[in-house]
């Protein structure tokens, strides 16, 4: 009787061993399966991406290697809906909700440029949307401040932007800018005024440069560089029919 119980101690002991080693060997290539996902999904956004910067952005004259390389890095795919993901580096702006968009590449790389920045300088954003040209700031620049009106855009860009940990956020009307952190070197504005806010110009600090977008809604609109040089403000035509949403001033 013995020696049967024993001989039954050890089958049910190699049974077990025998379950162990499978469930293992199962967690081990769930394991690798997705390990090969995630290496084969970062290849893919990664491929998007270098082709977005070759083929949209330095093809178009954007020259800055800051921006450049900036956007290679960024991942803009992070900054949009689960849905829109392999969409993040087509060639146009995309839905963000609440109205809003992600501007279309091109149209960041030429902003972002267009700031002449160094590295040293502290920008202020009007409209955060879906966090992303913050994004690209923050990887060039010493300090972002960042204001964005529509609070469920704020909340859903606070999540993502908590990766920079050198962007400041605000929910409040960007029209007025953001008096306590002024005054500041860069100012750049992603939605379109009728007219240029008197206190975003107050709030440029000398030699500093803002970039935005003046005009009705619809492809009538002006981007502009406006400067602040020996005590005058300067402004520059940087294109003509751009389109980008209006500048919202009541909090949502």
């Amino acid at each position: 009787m013995f020696k049967k119980f024993r001989k039954n101690q050890i089958i049910f002991a190699a049974t077990i061993l025998i379950t162990l080693v499978a469930f293992l060997a199962n967690l081990s290539l769930i394991s690798c399966n997705n390990i090969e996902k995630n290496t084969d999904e970062t290849d893919k956004y990664t491929e998007f991406r270098n082709n977005m910067v070759d083929y949209q952005i330095i093809a178009r004259g954007i020259t800055d290697k800051k921006v450049i390389d900036t956007m290679r890095k960024v991942p803009r795919h992070e900054f949009v809906d689960q849905s829109l993901k392999d969409s993040a580096y087509a060639d146009r702006p995309l839905s963000i909700g609440m109205g809003q968009t992600i501007s279309q590449p091109y149209i960041v790389a030429l902003m972002t440029e267009s700031l002449e920045l160094t590295g040293d300088e502290r920008v202020l954003e009007i409209g955060t949307g879906s966090g992303y040209q913050a994004a690209i700031l923050s990887e060039i620049v010493k300090e972002v401040y960042t204001v964005e009106i529509i609070t469920v855009l704020h909340q859903k860009s606070n999540i993502v932007l908590s990766e920079y940990p050198n962007v400041k956020t605000s929910n409040h009307d960007g029209y007025y800018g953001w008096k306590e952190y002024a005054p500041f070197d860069r100012i750049i504005v992603t939605a379109a005024p009728d007219h240029i806010p008197q206190p975003l110009v107050e709030q440029l600090a000398a030699g500093g440069i803002m970039v935005i977008p003046v005009g009705p809604p619809g492809w009538n609109q002006v981007l502009w560089k406006v400067e602040k040089k020996d005590g005058e403000v300067i402004t520059t035509r940087i294109t003509d029919y751009v389109a980008f949403v209006p500048l919202t001033r009541e909090i949502k």
